[in-house]
């Protein structure tokens, strides 16, 4: 039996679920409804576009910065000044929208945490409506939480402050239909949290505030400004309510800094450096080019010449027109059996950490509540009791187009073992993903969609453009497939958890002679039909 959604053209087919009613009423849906029917268009236009830019960039051809807005990046203005539970943002938390994850995310001392819609989050249905419902109850502070075992978990008096990240545009809410078609992901995630949420927050002296993943050009930057101003005047809250911050982790996205503060400077706050994004998207966009070819995950650091010329980049683009820059994600999962992996791993994440406080950024994000003191310390070495940096205006850095697209890495490998753990990393990712987890604990990190997406597209670009490994043996779809079977085999065999479907999707995404672009693709598909 369908739910009821008492809205013409709007059609719930998600399974029944307790909170369905207390989420997707009937004022809410017309509101997500107004958004998808008045802004779907234009993100169609804009996916399209990215597809003919893809075409370009086959044929040779290099971003570069957009000529028709230069003087948008020679402009002297200012993005509006950040509220003020959004000055001191020296360590963020991000994490999914589950329940006990959230209260120990929001406990744990980090200044913000990010609830996550996006790359965290197995889109399940359930998932999805328990999130909302969830988030609700964060905002109203009665977010608690008695395990079985009878474990209590409550909000403290002081919690980090909220943001919420959407999923991308490339995306669909297939649960639900407007006039027939899925919703666009994007604005279900964000109209029902801004429905539900945006007048409390107001009330509670913060705000609905956001991170806006997987943008490519100023252009996605601007249709996501629309979004904000009409859900705002539809639900009569002052313009400017809306924060943003927008992760540039997209290569073309690292070219147009500048022009999407620009498009969101009413409501735009700041730039986050989303490191595993970013090395996905050089991967995913310049797959065909046999020149180009990344070599072993672990060994694209964030010291490496490309990675430094982005982050330099953005710290300048953020301090010159008042924006914080945030630092990306420290992906170390601590070990509290045992030690020795913390002694090598947590003195990589204090210098990462001293780094990107030294560069200028106003602060970082961890992926583990015990990470939130080391990173705490390093930031607060170099802010004291200053809640930014915003004044070091980087004004000695100058960053060229092509030093952002020199991806060259001095002494850069392939090698077997770097291939058996993408194998390894995006088998048990998947597997997980389509058990309902999106956040994956593998070989001490926290994985998640990102950084599954790398270890996929690297195979995929290494078995089609014929790398050579470190010992001059050349990959092939034969090579990929005996170390596929072999790191199949130490996780219990085919027939084991979700790994019958997770081959098959994994298959499709190396072996195919196009590149998919986003896993979540075809592995949504399967979660779809599996609920």
């Amino acid at each position: 039996m369908s739910f009821n959604t008492q809205v013409d053209g709007v059609e719930v087919t998600g399974k029944e679920l307790p909170a369905l009613e207390q989420i997707l009423t009937p004022e809410a849906l017309r509101f997500v409804a107004d958004l998808h029917r008045t802004f779907n268009p234009t993100r169609k236009n804009l996916l399209k576009r990215r597809q003919e830019i893809q075409v370009a960039l086959d044929a040779g051809e290099m971003p570069d910065f957009p000529k028709e807005m230069a003087e948008v990046r020679r402009g002297d203005w200012k993005v509006a000044p950040a509220p003020a539970d959004l000055s001191d943002r020296r360590v963020e938390i991000t994490g999914p929208v589950e329940r006990r994850m959230m209260i120990n995310a929001f406990n744990c001392g980090a200044k913000v945490f990010m609830a996550d819609f996006e790359d965290a989050l197995s889109p399940t249905w359930s998932n999805l409506i328990e999130g909302h419902v969830n988030l609700k109850d964060a905002v109203r502070r009665t977010l608690t939480l008695t395990t079985a075992k009878g474990k209590h978990y409550k909000l403290n008096d002081v919690i980090a402050t909220l943001l919420v990240r959407p999923r991308g545009w490339h995306l669909t809410e297939d649960h639900v239909l407007i006039d027939g078609d899925p919703i666009s992901a994007s604005l279900f995630d964000f109209g029902l949290f801004f429905f539900h949420n945006a007048k409390e927050l107001l009330a509670r002296g913060s705000g609905p505030y956001f991170y806006l993943p997987k943008i490519e050009s100023y252009l996605e930057a601007r249709l996501w400004n629309d979004v904000f101003s009409h859900a705002q005047d539809a639900l009569e809250i002052p313009r400017g309510s809306i924060r943003a911050t927008v992760l540039i982790e997209t290569i073309l996205a690292a070219f147009d800094m500048a022009e999407i503060l620009y498009e969101l400077r009413d409501h735009g706050c700041s730039l986050n450096a989303g490191r595993w994004d970013y090395i996905f998207s050089i991967i995913k966009k310049f797959c065909k080019r046999s020149d180009m070819i990344l070599p072993d995950r672990a060994q694209v650091t964030m010291t490496v010449p490309f990675m430094r010329a982005y982050t330099e980049l953005l710290v300048k683009t953020c301090h010159t027109h008042g924006a914080h820059a945030i630092g990306g994600m420290a992906a170390f999962i601590p070990s509290r059996r045992d030690p020795t992996v913390n002694k090598i791993a947590i003195p990589k994440v204090r210098e990462d950490k001293e780094r990107e406080s030294g560069d200028g950024l106003d602060g970082t994000w961890v992926a583990h509540p015990d990470l939130v003191p080391v990173a705490m310390e390093e930031f607060d070495k170099v802010l004291g009791e200053r809640p930014n940096q915003l004044q070091r205006l980087r004004e000695e850095v100058s960053v060229q187009a092509r030093e952002l697209a020199d991806f060259k890495i001095p002494g850069g490998t392939v090698t077997e073992g770097g291939m058996r753990n993408n194998i390894s990393v995006a088998l048990q990712y998947m597997d997980n993903w389509l058990d309902g987890l999106g956040a994956v604990a593998i070989f001490n990190l926290m994985e998640d969609a990102a950084t599954a997406e790398i270890s996929r597209s690297q195979l995929w670009q290494w078995v089609h453009n014929g790398a050579k490994l470190n010992d001059g043996r050349t990959v092939t779809a034969e090579m990929y497939k005996e170390f596929r079977d072999g790191e199949l085999e130490k996780l219990g065999g085919i027939n084991a958890h979700h790994y019958r479907d997770v081959v098959e999707i994994l298959d499709q995404l190396v072996l195919s002679g196009s590149f998919t672009e986003f896993l979540t693709w075809p592995a949504y598909k399967k979660l779809v039909e599996q609920e």
